[in-house]
């Protein structure tokens, strides 16, 4: 280490120090997976039991919980919004059950969109994990006037980029009794 060009002050006093001690710095290799098997067997606890992978009802099929949240005629609420700039697109979503519990939903949207794209994508994210929790009364809510009047029927939709949206949107609403969608201003979203 002595040798070395590249002493930097630290190392030197180190290199300094340990020498009355005849003590000779060796640089780390990488440390090899047996190494590591070695040590911790080296350690193992003498009351150690092995985890039992036996499953006690071997008739059981299926677990499941149920919610409450679910009951028919109770609406949840669906909140969503979208963004779009030159650093990248992003989508999220909020279910809200009718007890007031909150599961947000996000995602990073991998190819380059409009606004009114990502405000699609993230009403269409909401949409299917409301029909993956079974929820059948749904009430949408965005800040996109644009999508959500296109969606009521009130606004005819003519960018050929959004009419296929506003189609699978409709074909996702069929999974519902009843949807309801409405506009939330922005300083309120």
């Amino acid at each position: 280490m002595m040798e070395s060009n590249a002493l930097n002050g630290r190392m030197a006093r180190w290199q300094i120090l340990l020498s009355e001690f005849d003590i000779v710095y060796v640089n780390q290799k990488a440390v090899k997976g047996s190494a590591i098997a070695d040590f911790l067997a080296s350690r193992a606890l003498e009351d150690y039991e092995p985890l039992s992978f036996d499953f006690p009802n071997e008739n059981l099929m299926y677990v499941a919980t149920t919610e409450e949240d679910s009951q028919e005629g109770h609406p949840w609420k669906l909140n969503f919004d979208g963004a779009s700039n030159a650093v990248g697109n992003g989508i999220g979503a909020v279910l809200v059950s009718p007890n007031g519990d909150h599961y947000p939903f996000a995602s990073k949207l991998d190819f380059d969109c409009t606004k009114n794209m990502a405000e699609y994508e993230a009403c269409i994210m909401g949409n299917r994990a409301a029909i993956e929790r079974k929820i059948k009364v749904l009430e949408v809510y965005g800040d996109s006037a644009i999508v959500i009047y296109q969606l009521k029927g009130e606004w005819e939709t003519r960018d050929p980029k959004l009419i296929s949206y506003r189609r699978l949107v409709l074909e996702l609403i069929e999974e519902f009794d009843d949807i309801t969608f409405c506009y939330l201003p922005r300083d309120e979203n």
